[in-house]
């Protein structure tokens, strides 16, 4: 089982570069970064989180994040964690994911999702209660452009002609996909355009896992975020066939990023990972 670490790349905190080089010297396998290009000032009362953090709003963009990471390091993974796909256009997010694969190598994992936030979504000109059609339309279109020469794609929501977009991802077909959410339908979402589930942990996740193993009829992954620093929860989630555990680390200076870190690593040291 693999190990890794998420945080909000604030610009008032540790650069993402940095986090990211500090991550793969003490031996992480990947890093992921959380995405709101914006938080409606009047909402910043709204879960999660009462109220809510500033980091929301004081985020790098993903994709200029991500390239800072991959390009500070030459083994960690680095993966949106998540990113917004709902407001963002996806022959522009079709590109950005091929050129950071690209450049750092192979090394891109892509977790998706619609958020939570639906004052947001309407910023960006998303109608909430179509959020999750649009997200399925949007990655099987990037799907179409990472993988074919000339990509075509006709939804009710995403439609293109013979486009064609350079550099294809390294990874073939294209980088992981990693579903996120938790909610009812997040299962159908996995097995219908996804290669991993990615939700946060809760004891919950454990009886969703073995529905997932039963409905799937190909491979998928699962890879859990807010895992408890816990070895006894690493064990069990081990044996429940989970490909990677990770913890959030909180923005900030240096020192704090290493304080959470050395908590997280002691844990990790406890399990004794093979």
């Amino acid at each position: 089982m693999e190990f890794g670490v998420g945080i909000f790349p604030t610009y008032d905190g540790m650069k993402p570069g940095d986090v990211a080089r500090l991550v793969e010297e003490r031996g992480q396998d990947a890093l992921y970064f959380a995405e709101h290009t914006h938080i409606p000032a009047a909402e910043t009362d709204r879960a999660p989180g009462r109220p809510l953090p500033s980091k929301y709003w004081k985020t790098y963009d993903l994709f200029v994040a991500l390239t800072a990471a991959a390009a500070a390091t030459t083994r960690l993974r680095v993966a949106s964690g998540i990113c917004l796909v709902i407001q963002r256009d996806p022959i522009v997010t079709a590109k950005a994911v091929a050129s950071v694969d690209h450049l750092s190598g192979g090394r891109l994992e892509f977790g998706v999702g619609a958020g939570w936030n639906r004052t947001e979504m309407r910023n960006h000109g998303t109608d909430p209660r179509v959020r999750m059609r649009v997200l399925r339309e949007r990655v099987e279109a990037m799907k179409a452009i990472w993988t074919d020469d000339e990509a075509s794609y006709s939804g009710r929501y995403v439609n293109f002609e013979r486009v064609l977009s350079w550099p294809k991802p390294a990874q073939r077909p294209h980088p992981p996909v990693l579903v996120g959410g938790e909610g009812p339908t997040a299962l159908d979402r996995v097995l219908a355009f996804g290669d991993a589930w990615f939700p946060h942990y809760s004891p919950g996740v454990f009886d969703r896992i073995a529905e997932l193993r039963a409905r799937a009829e190909r491979p998928v992954e699962v890879q859990l975020m807010s895992v408890p620093a816990d070895p006894a929860v690493f064990e069990r989630l081990r044996g429940a066939g989970v490909r990677r555990v990770a913890q959030w680390l909180p923005s900030g200076p240096r020192w704090r990023v290493e304080r959470a870190l050395e908590t997280w690593e002691r844990a990790i040291s406890e399990y004794g990972p093979e």
